[in-house]
């Protein structure tokens, strides 16, 4: 069967402090589900932790409204380390995390009432959606744009993860990995120059080519009705040498991580990613239990990740198993069901009753 890419699960970020970092985007993005908390090591990331297994704290926590969700990543035996330059749009990696909102002036107007001042006014970017950007207290860029995209509607300002902004090396290489791979194959813009929706951002008042991609065809899939539509953008930089954001530090340092895509048929999957020369650097599939899932806390499933030409982690996630109320012994099975069939409203507002309220 071919594979299934049924929209952006989750990126990861990497912290210092989890629970300070999701109280923040509690209160602002209003990632407020905990889908599952795990402490534990992380020992199959070797070629990107240094070649040694690694203890880490891991949350994964999403807005119910609607996109994907956030893994808050957090090294728990080592400090983890930040760039060593001032990271720049155009820089090689995940630059920004694309957050939706409905209203770009009630989503601008909530983050200044709560005392964050945006890096730059409410403005149409190069495809002519209304966006803005902020920074959060922890030196990543945010970047909030209008969308017609979602699950329900919970009276907050902004919802979850929808896109994200990637500086690329050579736009048309990697698009072999977004386009052909991931299906954005629609092009929203292309362009090349300069812009003045990037003015206020770090690196902005440089020359770019600039490309939005979204997919042509909803997603399908468990939660695709709960992950909703979402964006590429690929920023190449025209005048100057871009730096790789990751340069000479380890996954699960601090910043964005990997850009996570929830999907159906890795062994499809798999063949069409050696075909197109992005092999497997990490495959979870080492039999861990007698169905072959590798438990993640109360959650299982399968993950893999490929690198973009510009060596940006892609992971990739088929989820097996996860929990909805733990305290009755409630968990969902995946495998068992139709995978182009999305889950009954009710069973995703189910993941309500995991909403947090105070940390611990």
């Amino acid at each position: 069967m071919d594979k299934l890419i049924c929209g952006i699960q989750q990126i990861g970020i990497g912290v210092s402090d989890v629970y300070k970092t999701w109280e923040w985007y509690k209160n602002f993005i209003g990632t407020d589900i905990r889908i599952f908390e795990d402490k534990t090591v992380a020992e199959l990331m070797l070629p990107y932790t240094g070649g040694q297994p690694r203890e880490r704290h891991a949350v994964l926590t999403v807005n119910l409204q609607g996109g994907g969700g956030l893994e808050i990543w957090q090294y728990r035996n080592r400090t983890p380390l930040a760039p060593t330059f001032d990271v720049q749009i155009g820089d090689l990696g995940i630059f920004s995390i694309k957050f939706k909102c409905r209203d770009i002036n009630v989503a601008y107007n909530s983050f200044v009432s709560k005392g964050v001042e945006p890096l730059n006014k409410p403005q149409p970017n190069s495809a002519g959606i209304n966006h803005f950007f902020v920074r959060d207290p922890f030196n990543n860029i945010i970047e909030i744009f209008e969308s017609k995209s979602w699950f329900k509607d919970e009276r907050k300002p902004t919802g979850g993860v929808a896109g994200a902004i990637i500086g690329v090396s050579n736009i048309d290489n990697s698009l072999k990995v977004y386009k052909t791979l991931l299906g954005y194959d629609k092009i929203l813009s292309d362009q090349t120059g300069k812009f003045n929706d990037l003015i206020g951002i770090p690196g902005g008042t440089g020359t770019f080519r600039r490309i939005v991609l979204t997919h042509s065809q909803p997603r399908k899939g468990a939660f695709s009705a709960l992950f909703g539509e979402t964006q590429i953008e690929l920023l190449q930089s025209i005048d100057r040498t871009p730096n790789k954001i990751f340069k000479d530090r380890l996954w699960g340092d601090l910043g964005f991580i990997h850009l996570c895509f929830d999907i159906k048929h890795m062994s499809s999957l798999e063949k069409e990613c050696n075909e197109l020369g992005f092999p497997f650097t990490v495959n979870s599939n080492v039999k861990h239990n007698e169905k072959g899932s590798f438990d993640m806390g109360e959650a299982a499933g399968h993950f893999t990740y490929i690198e973009d030409p510009d060596g940006t982690l892609i992971e990739f996630v088929e989820t097996h198993r996860i929990p909805l109320l733990k305290a009755f012994g409630i968990n969902l099975n995946l495998s068992k069901r139709d995978p182009e069939k999305s889950l009954p409203r009710l069973i995703i507002n189910m993941m309500g009753l995991k909403k947090v309220r105070k940390f611990s």
